[in-house]
């Protein structure tokens, strides 16, 4: 085979190669964007209008978020430290009616210790935190978002701006509340378990007397707590 022949060969490879790559890129980028949508929900579009409405950028975001947390493994959190959330959980909506912005700023404790207990990173980078967590549980994110920029807004009289008003607290503290939900769900293993009857913490609320000033229940089988009557119509100090 002659030299010039050889060239050829070589040239076309190279062309055919470098058409296949251009495809991908194309095909990735056109599927890349309805992928990320799909994964991120309105985490998305919020990103997009950080962006001032830059889709491309906004996708590199969320890109460099799931690069960075997408192989992170939530550890499963054990059976009394999920009772012990949930306790606290339950306290943070009943001293809410009485004390909004302590609440807020409790539940924003609660939920980046939670959110650690898991295996994200430390509450401690917030930022951080927040984009690991979107990457898992994005549909429920905001409301942590929220609730963080609620807790550390400025205090009425202090001068430093306008304080979040209680209707504010409350719906940030009810959007909040999805996300510790999916954060202290049992594992499906112990979802099947409780429904065999092995374990109902249930029962021990059933047998014990009502104390609370609040109509709050916790169904510790599926992770879910009740927002009290106050959240739910509104019934609050000072509003």
């Amino acid at each position: 085979m002659s030299t010039g022949v050889i060239i050829l060969l070589i040239v076309v490879a190279v062309a055919l190669v470098a058409a296949l790559v251009a495809r991908s890129v194309v095909a990735r980028g056109a599927g890349g964007g309805r992928g990320l949508k799909r994964r991120f929900g309105p985490e998305y579009d919020r990103a997009v209008a950080r962006h001032d409405g830059d889709a491309k950028a906004a996708e590199r975001e969320l890109e460099e978020r799931v690069k960075r947390h997408g192989s992170l493994r939530e550890q499963p959190l054990e059976s009394s430290a999920r009772e012990r959330y949930l306790v606290r959980w339950t306290a943070v909506q009943e001293q809410f009616v009485d004390s909004p912005r302590d609440a807020v700023v409790e539940a924003d404790r609660l939920i980046a210790e939670v959110a650690g207990a898991r295996g994200f990173p430390d509450g401690a980078g917030f930022d951080e935190q927040l984009d690991a967590l979107s990457v898992h549980h994005a549909h429920h994110v905001h409301g942590y978002r929220r609730v963080h920029r609620a807790a550390h807004a400025p205090t009425a009289g202090s001068g430093a701006g306008p304080a979040a008003g209680t209707e504010e607290l409350r719906e940030a503290l009810v959007e909040a509340r999805a996300l510790f939900q999916d954060l202290t769900a049992p594992a499906r293993g112990e979802d099947k378990a409780l429904s065999r009857g092995k374990t109902d913490p249930r029962k021990k609320t059933e047998e014990a007397p009502a104390t609370t000033r609040t109509d709050t229940n916790t169904d510790s089988s599926r992770g879910r707590t009740h927002a009290p009557w106050a959240l739910n119509r509104r019934h609050v100090k000072g509003s």
